[in-house]
């Protein structure tokens, strides 16, 4: 049955014909989206803008003429559009990629390095393009830290490394959708000195997590780093788990050691939120702490939920700041959150949960 909504209407710009068709195919799959233009590159997108105004453009990142950042440099400058950048897996895609989100793109989407395989990513594309129509998040986070680049507030210099020392608790993050943007402006918030490391699992492919966390390195006073087997989660240390691989954790009398695990995929990804707040609720009982943040799906409500019947705190991102209310919403409709809060809060709340006593 045709829903009465109105359609979401997209620009498809794309220095490829063959592209450009296929990518406005995929879209049309879903009865709530309309292709209503397209465009060979950046000059064209621009001039379509001024006549059509869509409600989402997805932008290749690299096209002749005008390229992809400089383009999205326009849109958000002017036009004040969602934009879903798609980018080829590669180490320069990943490094551009995270380039225009810091401009202020919405998220992007991987494409296949051959055309037949387009098809495959349909699903995710469809989903951020969804997501890109019903947010606002994504410009109210850039509009805050000045045109997506996130200061860390009194930091210029990390402080040195100290010694290997154990923690009681542990923060434990799980996001998807949306999921950069909001890392990059709650982990810059957090001091080096808070008393728990903390774990990610954010929904990304393989080739993009080391540019992912050198991105978040370079902002951070706690050091930010790719996970890999074996690694102990210190006081003063942020682990990303890395693309392809499902992250759990061990208790151990020096620390929080991390396991890496391939295997198939658990609540539609790996690595799974699931996967590790399930380790952490195991792991660390009601010392642990959960935090699941925007995204779309469900992946981390079950894990959430055990974090929380092991006597853990739980914490969602609130409707209004998540750029994709999927993952929370799910969590909190379960029963399983102990606090909601905006993104802007959940710093501070964060730091005086772990200065919390345990009972």
């Amino acid at each position: 049955m045709q829903s009465d909504r109105r359609k979401i209407r997209v620009l498809v710009v794309d220095d490829s014909a063959v592209m450009r068709k296929l990518i406005k195919n995929l879209l049309e799959r879903d009865e709530d989206i309309e292709v209503v233009a397209t465009a060979i590159d950046g000059d064209f997108a621009l001039s379509k803008i001024e006549s059509i105004k869509p409600d989402v453009v997805t932008l290749d990142v690299d096209m002749p003429r005008m390229d992809g950042l400089t383009t999205l440099r326009h849109i958000v400058a002017k036009h004040h559009i969602p934009v879903v950048m798609l980018s080829v897996l590669t180490s320069l895609g990943a490094m551009l990629t995270m380039q225009a989100l810091e401009l202020g793109a919405f998220d992007f989407v991987c494409k296949p390095k051959v055309s037949t395989q387009v098809g495959d990513m349909a699903e995710e594309l469809i989903s951020r393009v969804k997501g890109a129509a019903r947010s606002r998040a994504v410009s109210l986070i850039a509009a805050e830290n000045g045109a997506g680049h996130v200061p860390a507030p009194g930091r210029r210099k990390r402080r040195p490394k100290s010694h290997v020392r154990d923690s009681k608790k542990l923060i434990a993050i799980g996001a998807s959708s949306g999921g950069p943007h909001a890392l990059r402006y709650l982990l810059p918030r957090i001091p080096a000195d808070v008393d728990a490391p903390i774990l990610i699992v954010q929904h990304m492919m393989e080739s993009f997590t080391p540019t992912f966390v050198r991105w978040l390195d370079e902002i951070c006073d706690m050091e930010v780093r790719e996970a890999k087997d074996g690694d102990l989660a210190i006081p003063g240390k942020i682990l990303v788990a890395p693309g392809g691989y499902h992250m759990t954790v061990n208790k151990t009398s020096v620390g929080a050691q991390v396991v890496l695990e391939s295997g198939d995929p658990v609540s539609g990804h790996k690595p799974s939120v699931d996967v590790l707040f399930q380790s952490v609720a195991k792991e660390y009982g009601l010392l642990g702490i959960g935090l699941i943040m925007t995204g779309m799906g469900s992946d981390g409500a079950q894990g959430i939920g055990e974090i929380r019947n092991a006597g853990g705190h739980t914490l969602a991102q609130d409707r209004e700041s998540c750029s994709v209310y999927g993952m929370p919403r799910v969590a909190i409709e379960k029963g399983f959150i102990d606090t909601v809060l905006p993104l802007k809060d959940m710093p501070e709340y964060l730091i005086s949960v772990v200065g919390q006593q345990s009972v």
